[in-house]
């Protein structure tokens, strides 16, 4: 059977990278005596439109044009992380009889006959959904905490000549410090929260 690989990291420095995910998906088609045709990589977020993920374009394109049997992604998070995209993506290659193989869910996409798998449907619907959920979830819990620091007379920015303290900074910038310590990427911080790269920089080697 031939196959590709696909892998996605966010970070567009040498900060991440992709080695992990086509060494383990390597082995699996090593197992599986898959025949990788060839290796697709991106650096973008996963937030973007199918449409702005030139490489994912091209590798569902390639995936058609030479007949390829099985895309390889090591999470379903590699493919997006919004849920009407990903979906696309999945009804793309449904269509096409491409199957998809997650690694790190563990399933197929596709049975034996290349129809939908009995769980893969509601398991796909599931998964993209809790990733687009994740997202808005920590836009809301930010525009939350500004909220309530706003409220509590807090003042966002900082005034020429002045200087806040670290409980101050602690409170205005917790869902940054957060989001660090759970080892999201500076680049989707920002994204994130809006604020600037520089920011977010600066808060990590404060507090982290």
């Amino acid at each position: 059977m031939k196959a590709i690989i696909y892998a996605r990291v966010s970070s567009t420095t040498d900060r991440q990278n992709t080695d992990r995910q086509i060494s383990d998906l390597m082995n699996y088609a090593r197992y599986e005596n898959l025949d990788v045709i060839k290796i697709f990589e991106e650096r973008i977020s996963g937030a973007k439109k199918n449409c702005d993920r030139q490489i994912l374009m091209d590798a569902l394109e390639f995936s058609s044009k030479e007949r390829i049997d099985i895309i390889l992604v090591s999470e379903l998070s590699r493919l997006g992380r919004n849920a009407f995209e990903v979906l696309e993506t999945v009804k793309l290659l449904v269509d096409k009889k491409i199957n998809l193989y997650v690694q790190k869910e563990r399933f197929l996409l596709l049975d034996e006959k290349n129809n939908p798998t009995m769980f893969a449907p509601v398991m796909l619907a599931t998964l993209s959904t809790c990733a687009q959920l994740e997202r808005e979830n920590i836009q809301y819990r930010l525009n939350s905490g500004r909220k309530l620091y706003i409220e509590r007379g807090g003042v966002l920015g900082r005034r020429k000549g002045s200087c806040k303290s670290t409980e101050q900074k602690k409170e205005e910038y917790k869902e940054v410090i957060r989001m660090l310590k759970q080892q999201y990427s500076l680049r989707n911080i920002a994204k994130l929260t809006d604020y600037s790269l520089s920011t977010i920089q600066r808060i990590k080697k404060e507090f982290i």
